[in-house]
């Protein structure tokens, strides 16, 4: 059981009795992102947050979408369990355009969700059972193991993410080897917290390896978490999702995927997601039962997700505009992606005090000091440099997302004087 949950356990006292088994799993993760996000709140510069914001510091947000909080009153009806018809069938038919390959093959409406994070619950309850595995890289965000281990009860065994600067299809092949019939893989590419995604060829080997496990007869529920779908920033990148080659791959596999506005559209706040469907010969009627499934479990939980925010959504999607100001919002991100490289490869000298974790896409990169304990040098850059910085894993996460271009320079200065201090 994690300590935050203990330490909970023993505040309860006795009245931890009335907890569930769920119950007393749980805890808010105050000491994960979250909470260190908050130790940063007052910085100089604050590379914590998973949002963007403008050059100027103010939230990058698209202006189809500000326009539409004059809303018709329709907005403040129910959106129904399934999500409202008319958002469903333009996210699908969005799919078809970021994905080419699903040209011809079948798969769900998407359901509505309350955001990604609901989605991941979702499939935590529909497909994860105590005595199933969740088979995660080592290096994830870490509402996966809140979510399917301590809400569900799932095991959950983590693979090494990176080797020689790619993808460690090998290590993921032997946690998908690994005793058990059933097996549910979750790959996020970008990736949160390193910014990286599947090369083409990464791309290959991950979906070979998975059908090579499932005509062993693994059954795998692959679940692709396509938060920051789009935000890739280097050619050679695999820039569709891999659900698309998961959806028909073999009979034992099933896919899902999760996606939604808040990353590819810069509306955190929106709260609107979705979920869908696909394997290996299935049939209309039996996705309409997968998406009744998931539709059941949002009646279950929320009854519905926000109508207003699927109102806004639909307008903004039906805008003329939208095409060009995400493209616009995108440069952004990019700009600074490729400053960065310019400032690492500009200082050679920061390679004594960190190792740059592979990075290509998304909101985020990582550095691995060298030398020193990663979790001293995010509290010297908070207390010494006025920088915050998340910790995961041993790595010092950055979110070149919220900072200026023109502090970038200072960002990563900061950390290798952070680890200097530290050493002397």
């Amino acid at each position: 059981m994690n300590k935050l949950a203990t330490q909970l356990n023993d505040t309860l006292g006795a009245a931890a009795d009335f907890l569930s088994a769920a119950g007393k799993r749980m805890y808010f993760p105050y000491g994960g992102i979250l909470g260190q996000g908050a130790e940063a709140k007052s910085c100089e510069i604050n590379a914590t947050i998973g949002m963007a914001f403008e050059e100027d510091g103010s939230p990058l947000v698209m202006d189809c979408f500000k326009k539409g909080l004059n809303l018709d009153k329709k907005a403040f009806l129910y959106a129904g369990s399934f999500g409202i018809p008319k958002l469903r069938e333009q996210w699908k038919e969005m799919e078809f355009k970021k994905n080419p390959s699903l040209k011809g093959k079948a798969f769900s409406n998407p359901v509505v969700t309350n955001a990604l994070t609901h989605g991941i619950r979702i499939c935590a309850e529909l497909f994860a059972d105590k005595k199933d595995t969740l088979v995660c890289p080592d290096l994830f965000w870490d509402n996966y193991e809140l979510v399917f281990q301590e809400a569900v009860g799932c095991k959950v065994e983590h693979f090494n993410t990176f080797k020689k600067g790619a993808f460690d299809v090998v290590a993921m092949k032997a946690a998908l080897l690994a005793p058990g019939e059933k097996k549910i893989l979750i790959l996020n590419f970008p990736n949160n917290p390193t910014g990286y995604t599947a090369t083409l060829e990464d791309a290959k080997k991950i979906v070979s390896t998975v059908k090579a496990a499932a005509a062993k007869g693994k059954k795998i529920v692959v679940i692709c978490d396509d938060a920051y779908f789009g935000l890739v920033y280097e050619k050679g990148i695999h820039e569709e999702s891999l659900f698309a080659e998961f959806s028909d791959l073999h009979k034992n596999v099933l896919a899902v995927k999760l996606d939604g506005t808040t990353k590819e559209d810069y509306v955190w706040g929106l709260r609107v997601g979705f979920i869908s469907f696909a394997f290996k010969g299935a049939t209309a009627d039996q996705l309409k039962a997968l998406e009744a499934k998931a539709a059941g479990n949002v009646r279950s939980c929320i009854s519905n997700a926000s109508s207003i925010g699927q109102h806004l959504a639909i307008q903004a999607f039906a805008d003329p505009g939208y095409a060009a100001q995400k493209r616009e919002k995108y440069a952004v991100l990019k700009k600074r992606y490729h400053q960065i490289r310019v400032i690492l490869k500009t200082h050679p000298e920061y390679a004594k005090a960190f190792e740059v974790m592979p990075f290509n896409s998304g909101y985020f990169m990582c550095v691995k000091p060298i030398g020193v304990d990663a979790e001293k040098v995010r509290r010297q850059l908070i207390e010494k440099y006025s920088t915050g910085t998340i910790m995961l894993s041993g790595l010092i996460r950055l979110a070149f997302s919220t900072i200026p271009t023109a502090k970038l320079a200072k960002l990563f200065q900061n950390v290798a004087d952070a680890v200097s201090d530290l050493r002397a």
